[in-house]
């Protein structure tokens, strides 16, 4: 099938030159460009409409959560026909396995799981496999290893109606795709066998992607295949968890850890390490005793190395291994997504060091990490990088082939927001104030603290005067913060108070008024390119206005006063030239896609 675009909007303003070029570019076999696009010129359509016409299996790699949800809404909405996918790190909370040799202190790994993003995961996976009209989108930790595509796609069990298949076999090979045998009730990874001894009878399996598959069985016989009491010839099971490896390669996988093991406790114990020695033999042999038991063990991913059977040092196999060849990537808000790429594998691998140097690790443990960045460069060809404020790394890219694409006329013919700049003395007091105003006229307001914890104070001071505010940080579950924001857009709540997650991308056309505080505090939170990117959020509404709270004018804001004005006068030639009355889109509130608890 091919990608197929639905949307009542035709291109506007830059956006027909925008993506002739984008188009133009990726057939001339460009590996890089760059879409320069100001907030709410709608990039995301116009990247949208290059994929309908390029038709090529496409990754969008966003820098968090937050906005990889809603690009997954936004191209749900564009391709409803399509295999829309959404990819990102399936921890609630994630507390990494470390050792702290300063007190001796051993953390051990506490996570929780999001069933519905592990559900939405394996769909990925699967639509990879099946549909060649695939789009992802996913967050930074997609370059983290997550198992052999071989491995997985060889592991399916194949059903077919005439299929022969006894009781024994079914659950043996139910097993090896670590799924659960269960009497009762099921739920996603578990099957019930309700057959007789001649294999008549009927069988139910949980899937993992939470389809619910019943087989109707005549001595051994496959009758009937159904997915959610729809009838199908024929259907693939894949394996419950995406660490998977065929039976006799398991068996040798094994092997190949209790001779690491061996091997390192023998070099412990000739250095005199004995406690070391101990640790790490007993730890390792209880996994491999868990591993034979239930072919899963937590913390499985850090014998990655065997199961893949790879050589020290070698880059683990990621998402980007299971895309199709060729396909195209798009990175979107570029100026911090390549960032957080580069510095990834740094940080994992400084833990693992100690981890394995006391013994609570294997040193093939190392090799679980996620891509270093020159690795996630081989391993993709032609990138389109999106933001209104593109980094130094994508534009001397782009910059060789001389495609820098600037999409900065908006076909709604709003204009960039007028910036004030306010005393920082007296801030909250004037926020209050301004966002009283906000209030009675129903619109909303967003404001952007340096800390987690001057968010949460901020909002506490403000629902203590009568306003409807909440706070968005970090520490808010994945699946909560796109509700957050659609109650902000709803008039359910009235100021949302956030640090950098509010920074970039975010949708929210009711929002007048973005209050900046401590503009004037010069880093990371507060450069030109960050105060751009919040500026942005207030671009999407016909009243917007910016409030920066400063004592000092700095270079940023300098920077962002100038190109706030050259954007503005763009956009006023082209509403000249073009007859455009400025006009807010009526952008319906996008409905969950997911189920939050």
């Amino acid at each position: 099938m091919k990608f197929k675009l639905v949307s009542p909007f035709k291109p506007g303003g830059d956006q027909p030159q925008a993506i002739k070029k984008l188009i133009e570019g990726v057939r001339k076999d460009h590996k890089n460009q760059v879409l320069l696009g100001v907030t709410g010129s709608g990039k995301t359509f116009t990247i949208a409409s290059a994929i309908e016409e390029l038709n090529m299996p496409t990754l969008v790699i966003s820098p968090n959560k937050i906005l990889a949800a809603q690009l997954y809404q936004e191209f749900k909405s564009f391709f409803p026909k399509n295999s829309v996918n959404y990819f990102v790190s399936y921890y609630d909370y994630y507390q990494p396995e470390a050792y702290l040799p300063v007190d001796k202190t051993y953390i051990q790994k506490d996570a929780r799981i999001n069933s519905e993003i592990d559900k939405l995961r394996h769909a990925t996976i699967q639509n990879l496999f099946t549909r060649k009209d695939s789009l992802v989108i996913a967050s930074v930790s997609c370059i983290y290893g997550i198992g052999s595509p071989d491995n997985y796609k060889k592991a399916r069990l194949e059903l077919r109606i005439g299929g022969v298949i006894s009781n024994k076999d079914l659950s043996h090979h139910l097993g090896l795709l670590q799924y659960v045998r269960s009497r009762d009730k099921i739920v996603p990874g578990e099957y019930i066998l309700n057959t007789n001894r001649l294999g008549t009878g009927k069988i139910i399996i949980h899937l993992v992607t939470d389809e619910k598959v019943e087989l109707e069985m005549n001595r051994k016989k496959i009758t009937s295949i159904k997915i959610d009491s729809k009838n199908k010839k024929e259907l693939d099971i894949y394996p419950a968890k995406f660490w998977t490896t065929p039976q006799h390669q398991f068996n040798l996988a094994l092997q190949n850890i209790k001779s690491e093991m061996e091997e390192r406790v023998k070099k412990f114990q000739s250095d005199g390490r004995l406690e070391e020695a101990e640790r790490l033999e007993k730890k390792t042999l209880f996994d491999i005793d868990m591993l034979k038991k239930q072919g899963y063990v937590n913390g499985v991913e850090n014998y990655s190395r065997h199961f893949d059977f790879r050589k020290p040092g070698e880059p683990a196999l990621t998402l980007l291994d299971y895309m199709p060849k060729p396909f195209l990537l798009i990175v979107d808000e570029s100026h911090i997504t390549i960032p957080q790429l580069r510095a990834m594998q740094a940080g994992d691998s400084k833990r693992k060091d100690s981890l394995i140097a006391y013994g609570y690790r294997l040193p093939s443990a190392i090799d679980n990490r996620p891509l270093r960045f020159e690795e996630f460069e081989e391993k993709i060809d032609q990138t389109i990088y999106v933001s209104a404020t593109p980094g130094d790394y994508e534009l001397e890219r782009a910059k060789k082939d001389g495609r820098i694409i600037e999409q900065v006329v908006r076909p709604t013919g709003i204009l960039d927001p007028k910036i004030s700049i306010r005393p920082a003395q007296t801030q909250v007091v004037d926020l209050l104030k301004e966002i009283k105003t906000r209030v009675s006229k129903n619109e909303r307001c967003l404001a952007l603290t340096l800390t987690k914890r001057s968010a949460e104070d901020l909002t506490e001071y403000l629902l203590d005067q009568g306003i409807k505010a909440t706070y968005l940080h970090s520490e808010i579950k994945t699946l909560k913060r796109p509700e957050i924001l659609a109650s902000l857009r709803r008039g359910e709540i009235d100021v949302v108070v956030g640090v950098n997650l509010l920074r970039e991308g975010l949708d929210l056309p009711e929002v007048s008024l973005v209050a900046i505080l401590d503009a004037d505090r010069e880093g990371f939170l507060r450069n030109y390119r960050g105060l751009i990117q919040m500026a942005g959020r207030a671009a999407r509404s016909t009243k917007g206005q910016v409030i920066l709270y400063a004592d000092l004018l700095t270079n940023s804001i300098k920077q962002t006063l100038s190109e706030t004005k050259r954007r503005r006068l763009a956009q006023i030639r082209f509403n000249k030239k073009s007859g455009i009355t400025p006009q807010e889109l009526n952008k319906p509130i996008m409905v969950s896609n997911f189920n939050v608890d």
